[in-house]
């Protein structure tokens, strides 16, 4: 018994499809499939660019947390002066 060259090239799921939604429905279908998966990538695209812009939130709290609160301080001279205290917004006052 041989088999005839087109069924070969033919497999059972495609044949199956055919038989369960005909063939005036499958352009339908696979548009439908095409929009999902065009959806899909584009919800994927959005939940990568949204998870990229967390990370990059979290290395700049992570990076203030571990700045040193010191460096912004500027110290008195040698001779032992006091240096008063920092008034909000602009730093300590210069004599």
């Amino acid at each position: 018994m041989t088999i005839h060259p087109l069924l070969a090239i033919i497999d059972a799921p495609i044949i199956i499809g055919i038989l369960v939604f005909g063939a005036d429905k499958l352009p339908k279908l696979a548009r439908s499939a095409g929009q999902a998966k065009k959806e899909f990538l584009v919800g994927q695209a959005e939940a990568d660019e949204a998870a990229a812009k967390a990370r990059e939130e979290a290395r700049q709290r992570a990076a203030a947390q571990r700045a040193d609160i010191m460096e912004n301080v500027e110290a008195g001279s040698m001779a032992g002066e006091a240096v008063p205290p920092p008034t909000p917004g602009h730093g300590t006052p210069s004599s």
